[in-house]
């Protein structure tokens, strides 16, 4: 197996376009078109599926003009469907040499939907085909719900291959559509498929309906399956798709197989389409998720400090990531010496034991801690010139005017130390206002100041127009991320609160920092 190589083929702008509430637009189209093959570095992409509508020909356009600047335009693909070349003309317009043919996989969907004898629907696909050939352009056949063929209509699954097998068709691709399979059901029929065609490309395609993909990937894979259909953060359909994180660990470390994913690039490419989908990845998802390399248990620190005991092949640093370590009350030591570790700050064994003890405590009452809370929680203990309640940057007031037609405004007037500044500025939104005059003023001491890269509102479920808000704003400041929070029932005063935190981390950080050098 480890000889054999597995083309990965992603269809995150087709069939993770169906998504509920995900539509991309033409430059997000593109943009993605490009981490895919170019970061990514999947071997194809279906960008699309034809006749659609007027925008989704304007991005295929345009991915095929990129495409075709830089070699890749026979790795884009396009759903065409049985529709007497409609969809071949359609796609042989827009510049795109690649047909993905849906077909009826199963007799049910043929006689159910189309209304149609096996041999209707395959001289319809004979005449779809022959007009593709003559364009000069590639199809693959699509066989949908062929995983429900080969369970109650197996005979018309091998009717159709073997009326298509000696056609200009390079790939059969079979898709679980409704995700009913197993993993033993999945080796059994795609092992009948490679075992009677052995000469012909099978590619497979996985929905999760029963959170069984990437269980089932792995299955094809090990019956013979030349090729896997992925989508980024598994967007699709209902519960979407097998996700390309998940392919990337099967593939590598349990079947050893070849292929061109960047493992490295991996993580990019899933924040962006993130960000640009709106749809999260939930934070303990495996590879990508935002705390899969994080340790919470003491015991768990100390394993990975002395022998790393408690880490898998799935090691960060291959995807461009780090291992961090939680506070709470299971930490110990270990977790704490890492955190201080990053944070340039030092302790004296007594010290280290007053710290750990207040963290305990606090993760005892449920306290959310990051390692950005730390030199709050030294100045608490240590009883230095401020502590957490102490803070270097104060908002004396600040108001914010909002009018139908007009920005935004704010007024600020904040302490820093023993001195108050004022600024007032207009954003495009209240928080946009507060933050432009926020930074007037930083700009106005020369004060560095950070870069906000994510902002996450969370609502309680079943949440009330007054219920209250948790926002985490996630902060670049010198090459150091971290996040803060804020809770009240305004969402921009929690932004606020949120924001007025960051100052005084980033301000008190140095000062704890000489404080405990010279302690």
């Amino acid at each position: 197996m480890p000889d054999r190589y597995i083309e990965v083929m992603d269809t995150t702008l087709r069939d993770g376009e169906q998504t509920a509430g995900v539509s991309f637009n033409g430059d997000e189209k593109l943009a993605i078109t490009r981490m895919l093959l170019e970061e990514l570095k999947v071997d194809r992409i279906e960008v699309g599926s034809a006749r659609v509508s007027d925008g989704e020909r304007d991005a295929f356009q345009r991915i095929c003009r990129w495409a075709s600047t830089c070699n890749h335009l026979q790795q884009i693909e396009v759903l065409g469907f049985v529709d007497d070349g409609l969809s071949v003309e359609w796609i042989s317009s827009g510049g795109g040499k690649v047909l993905n043919l849906l077909t009826k996989g199963s007799l049910k969907h043929l006689e159910g939907q189309l209304r149609k004898t096996p041999q209707e629907h395959l001289d319809d696909i004979l005449i779809n085909i022959q007009k593709a050939s003559d364009r000069g352009m590639d199809v693959n056949i699509y066989l949908e719900d062929w995983s429900n063929g080969m369970l109650s209509s197996r005979d018309y699954v091998w009717f159709m291959i073997d009326a298509l097998k000696d056609t200009p068709v390079k790939r059969f691709m079979l898709p679980d559509t409704l995700g009913i399979l197993n993993p033993d059901q999945t080796f059994d029929l795609c092992l009948a498929m490679v075992s009677r065609y052995p000469e012909t490309r099978f590619d497979f395609h996985a929905h999760n309906d029963y959170d069984l993909a990437t269980a089932n990937v792995y299955e094809a894979v090990k019956a013979g399956i030349n090729g896997l259909h992925v989508t980024v953060n598994g967007l699709g359909e209902r519960t979407g798709n097998v996700p390309v994180a998940s392919v990337v660990g099967v593939l590598n470390d349990h079947l050893h197989v070849r292929n061109s994913l960047d493992e490295k690039r991996l993580m990019h490419v899933c924040r962006y389409v993130e960000t640009i989908s709106g749809i999260r990845i939930p934070e303990n998802k495996p590879i990508v998720g935002e705390s899969v390399f994080t340790q919470t248990s003491g015991v768990h620190a100390d394993g990975d400090k002395k022998a790393g005991l408690y880490q898998n092949a799935l090691i960060p640093e291959r995807f461009g990531r780090s291992r961090h370590y939680a506070l709470g009350k299971t930490s110990g030591k270990a977790n704490i010496v890492k955190n201080l570790e990053q944070l340039g700050i030092s302790l004296t064994p007594e010290q280290m034991k007053l710290v750990t003890a207040r963290v305990v405590e606090l993760g005892d009452k449920k306290e959310n801690m990051s390692a950005e809370d730390l030199p709050f929680i030294i100045a608490d203990v240590l009883k230095g010139g401020y502590s957490a309640t102490q803070d270097n940057i104060h908002i004396i007031n600040y108001s914010l005017q909002l009018a139908r037609g007009m920005r935004p405004v704010a007024n600020l007037r904040i302490k820093i130390h023993d001195n108050e500044y004022e600024e007032s500025s207009s954003g495009d939104g209240q928080y946009d206002a507060f933050m432009k005059s926020l930074w007037k003023i930083y700009d106005r001491l020369g004060k560095t100041h950070p870069r906000l890269t994510d902002y996450h509102v969370n609502i309680p479920p079943g949440g009330k127009t007054d219920a209250i808000v948790v926002t985490t704003i996630a902060w670049d400041y010198e090459g150091h991320h971290f996040k803060t929070r804020g809770v009240d029932s305004d969402q921009t005063e929690a932004a606020i609160k949120a924001t007025l935190k960051m100052l005084n981390i980033i301000e008190n950080s140095n000062l704890i920092r000489h404080e405990t050098e010279n302690s």
